[in-house]
């Protein structure tokens, strides 16, 4: 085993750094973490992912703790199921958008609070690695099954505003989308693509992010005149969106359409990633409500929208975060969301989206760096006459454009991204910040 407890998850290829093993080992960890004495675990469509299942609730139950098996569901019906259930805490068996022979644990306290490396994952490492859980366990828990799909499906039905059937095109990339919308599916006419689910990810990456994975969706939304098209990641947790012309909605821009879905029915506090556009925050306060600019991660925003209220957020990665399922992703509500605000206003997707796209992103543009603090500290200096802050790397705001710039966590990568008012000023900016990134750079990605 190596490196496989990560930042916000455990992660490994199987079986060379993650076995059944390492599996029973991580069960008895966690339970020992939480104390735990009711878990909930689901799991995708990875060939080993039973494997997996099985080892790591045989090490929960046979330290105390009752296990709930939910069976296959997707990342975001494993939280609802935390939530609605009232365990101690939850795991879902998935690698997210790694190639097949990847799996991993995606971890959750009680109410579906993320446990990351700085909240949980360094402690359960430790256990693990020391194999300092209890051994004088008094009663063996117990495994039942659970169908959480029912619940969530009407779950996410109770937000439907729908006038007619829209056309969509989906993109399930032979993962778990597939289960995360069954329950809403009837609500439209659904134009599957590569639904079969199939650990093995013959077709594409499921990958949203890599936008020539969305290459088909965006063909197939124009061939059938669809209203939109949405393109889902392995475990259903990030969603990539269409429009009616085939052209990508940038994730930061989705946020925006959303907020206007929930802020039709009143003043809410919404978070939004500190790399999205400008006309984000206008947005949501042109509707009448809070914006609020958060850190990049999950933890961070899922805690952050805890410490506000919100009732949405959403992040330049495709993640989009609902107060109404535990505070975590759900993109049954996000995919819902956008078919509300077509059904409300009357206009297509395009339409809707047209007063959004006015100014012009470089998008996240990663540099690997030999030296980042003095890239950081020469970039501090260069642009001191702007608005600086430092909410997670260095943002600095200037009236016609702004950029940001941060570290990774786990790589010596700097990212950047930089917005401006015409497309040849974020060119030139984007030159000149790449410039001082790159006088230190031992190779680029």
């Amino acid at each position: 085993m190596s490196g496989i407890f990560k930042a916000y998850d455990i992660r490994g290829i199987y079986p060379e750094q993650l076995d059944e093993k390492t599996a029973e080992g991580i069960g008895r960890a966690f339970v020992e973490f939480l104390g735990a004495k009711s878990v909930v675990i689901g799991r995708d469509m990875r060939p080993h992912s039973v494997n997996i299942f099985n080892a790591l609730s045989k090490g929960m139950t046979e330290q105390g703790a009752d296990v709930i098996d939910i069976g296959m569901c997707s990342t975001p019906m494993s939280y609802y199921a935390n939530g609605k259930l009232g365990v101690d805490g939850s795991v879902i068996i998935t690698a997210s958008h790694n190639p097949a022979e990847w799996n991993g644990f995606k971890l959750c306290r009680k109410d579906a609070v993320p446990i990351s490396g700085a909240t949980g994952i360094a402690d359960i490492e430790k256990i693990f690695h020391d194999k300092s859980w209890k051994t004088n366990v008094s009663k063996i828990g117990k495994i039942r099954k659970y169908d959480i799909a029912p619940e969530y499906g009407e779950h996410l039905r109770g937000f439907a505003k729908l006038d007619r059937k829209l056309k969509v095109v989906v993109d399930f990339a032979n993962a778990m989308g597939s289960l995360e919308i069954a329950g809403i599916r009837d609500l439209f006419e659904i134009i599957p693509l590569y639904e079969k689910l199939d650990g093995t990810f013959p077709n594409h990456e499921a990958n949203p992010l890599k936008t020539e994975t969305l290459d088909v969706l965006c063909e197939k939304v124009k061939e059938h005149g669809a209203d939109f098209g949405a393109g889902f990641d392995g475990d259903a947790d990030r969603c990539g969106f269409v429009d009616d012309k085939g052209e990508i909605i940038p994730m930061d821009l989705f946020t925006a359409l959303i907020a206007q879905d929930i802020l039709s029915r009143g003043p809410a506090t919404i978070l939004y990633d500190l790399r999205s556009s400008r006309a984000v925050k206008e947005c949501i306060e042109a509707n009448g409500g809070k914006a609020i600019m958060s850190r990049v991660g999950h933890a961070f925003i899922k805690a952050q929208m805890r410490e506000y209220g919100a009732v949405f957020a959403g992040e330049l990665s495709g993640h989009y975060y609902f107060k109404e399922n535990y505070t975590t992703e759900s993109q049954g509500l996000a995919f819902l969301m956008l078919a509300n605000l077509i059904c409300k206003t009357g206009k297509r997707t395009s339409e809707l989206l047209a007063p959004l796209r006015k100014y012009f992103s470089s998008g996240e543009i990663n540099s690997k760096v030999a030296d980042v603090p003095s890239v950081i500290a020469q970039i501090r200096s260069k642009f001191s006459d702007g608005r600086l802050f430092e909410l997670d790397g260095v943002s600095v705001e200037y009236k016609d454009w702004w950029f940001n710039v941060r570290a990774s966590n786990t790589e010596p990568l700097l990212r950047l991204i930089v917005e401006a008012d015409s497309k040849q000023k974020m060119e030139a900016r984007r030159g000149e910040l790449l410039k001082i990134i790159r006088s230190y750079s031992f190779s680029d990605k």
